[in-house]
């Protein structure tokens, strides 16, 4: 199996990154609102098929403000729009990393997985072998082995 994941993260690499992260989540933490899944089941979604009604509601009501209903706050119309579509870009950015992140976790972990499954199977050789040594290591990775659990024999 090809090695695909070759060049090692430095750790001040992974920490200014996090330190990045943290800043952009505190920079929007008091502009973002977290939803139960009920909540965020129940609300009406804005996508990229409503986008253009909900633009050209906003326009509308803007150039016939005689035709909006008095209960309808314009402001808090202007203030939803800006930041929906404003996150929209962010929200891209940040799902994209998020998603090339969650592959390269995904492909360094199964490399990594691989690698010991390699070595397990040539411990294991060298433990039915009696190489000195071989023996015990085999019986620590063994118990560690995320294979079928057996059940102790009384």
């Amino acid at each position: 199996m090809e090695n695909r994941h070759i060049l090692p993260i430095p750790p001040n690499v992974l920490s200014q990154a996090q330190t990045k992260i943290d800043e952009a989540n505190a920079l929007l933490a008091p502009y973002l609102l977290p939803l139960t899944p009920e909540e965020r089941h129940d609300l009406a979604k804005m996508g990229n098929k409503t986008l253009s009604f909900v633009e050209k509601a906003q326009d509308y009501a803007h150039k016939y403000p005689q035709l909006c209903p008095s209960y309808l706050n314009l402001t808090a119309f202007d203030t939803d729009m800006s930041d929906a579509t404003g996150l929209r870009t962010v929200h891209i950015s940040a799902k994209q990393l998020s998603e090339t992140i969650d592959d390269t976790v995904i492909v360094a972990g199964s490399e990594a997985y691989q690698a010991a499954l390699t070595f397990y199977n040539a411990i294991k050789a060298a433990a039915a072998q009696d190489i000195p040594g071989a023996k015990a290591v085999y019986a620590d990775l063994k118990a560690r082995f995320p294979g079928v659990k057996r059940k102790n024999e009384d």
